[in-house]
């Protein structure tokens, strides 16, 4: 488009939603469904995060990983649902063009920060079965920190970098976005301006801060496994696999949505399943982390009852 059809545009101030337009009989359900979703996910994150605070049995790198996980995902699905609940409920499904960019800056951080920190949740139980004897130095207060502040570090400047370029990008027209939510790659969509610079570094980081969190994760476990497999007895394996089990589906979970979510070709795919695959990997699975550390950690587990019990719950959680 030249500069003078482009003054001749009105300038984007707010863009409209058309995620789950195609059943606007069927509101009140997905309504239903998705507070459903949220209250499970705030509460189940909610509770990890009480346990591993209370419980000095958990006061350990692993959980103070998972902590800060679960409270990741409590901001993960902050950013996106709530704004979707309220949108089922209106009739013009809209968010303007300043509330877009506050959820891209959240989403992306959040998004960025999770694969890193999967990643080191990964190192965590490499150096647990493959480095036992260095496990206290290796894994000291001081590393964990740095870890978990190094992720947070990255996924900011990750998003503070996207951010910043989707604000120079000129939006003439349409505003409708196939979707529930403001992410990077439907916006480019929209743009009526030159996006090869916006492009370029989203394919960096899609090295930097998604594919290279994956490899290094699938990297550990490799090690890890082979080192199990080294362990003479079956019990001694099945020991030392349940350790990482819960993180394993965890990993597995994400970069398996993700990579689904954005990686696949956008040809021959109808907006249910963009918004089904988007739903998956955005709002099923951090509601999944809790259920799953709980169904396959034993210590945690564990915490849960004690918590439940500890604060009068009239009934034992059976998890």
């Amino acid at each position: 488009m030249t500069p003078f059809e482009m003054s001749n545009q009105t300038l984007v101030t707010e863009f409209i939603f058309l995620g789950f337009s195609n059943h606007s009989s069927l509101q009140s359900i997905f309504f239903l469904v998705f507070l459903a979703i949220y209250l499970t996910t705030l509460l189940g994150n909610m509770l990890i995060m009480l346990a591993t605070r209370v419980n000095p049995a958990l006061h350990t790198p692993m959980y103070y990983f998972l902590s800060n996980l679960s409270f990741l995902d409590i901001c993960y699905t902050t950013t996106t649902i709530p704004a979707m609940l309220v949108n089922f409920f209106r009739e013009k499904k809209t968010i303007s063009y300043e509330g877009c960019l506050s959820q891209i800056f959240f989403f992306v951080t959040c998004a960025g920060t999770e694969g890193v920190l999967l990643a080191a949740m990964a190192y965590d139980r490499y150096v647990a079965i493959c480095r036992p004897l260095q496990y206290p130095v290796l894994m000291s207060v001081k590393v964990c920190v740095c870890l978990v502040t190094g992720s947070w570090l990255c996924g900011l400047v990750n998003s503070v970098t996207h951010t910043a370029l989707t604000t120079t990008l000129t939006l003439c027209g349409p505003n409708q976005i196939s979707h529930f939510l403001c992410d990077i790659p439907l916006i480019l969509k929209l743009s009526c301006s030159d996006t090869s610079v916006n492009e370029s570094v989203l394919h960096v980081a899609s090295a930097t801060i998604g594919l290279s969190p994956c490899l290094f994760t699938a990297g550990s476990y490799i090690l890890i496994i082979s080192a199990i497999l080294r362990i003479p007895s079956a019990q001694g394996r099945r020991k030392a696999f349940s350790t990482c089990a819960s993180h394993l589906t965890v990993v597995v979970v994400f970069f398996g949505t993700a990579n689904f979510n954005y990686d696949r070709p956008r040809e021959g795919y109808s907006l249910d399943m963009d918004i089904l695959v988007s739903v998956l990997f955005c709002v099923v699975t951090p509601m999944l982390n809790p259920i799953i550390y709980s169904l396959r950690n034993k210590e945690v587990k564990g915490a849960l009852r004690k918590l439940t019990k500890t604060h009068g719950f009239s009934s034992e959680i059976n998890i």
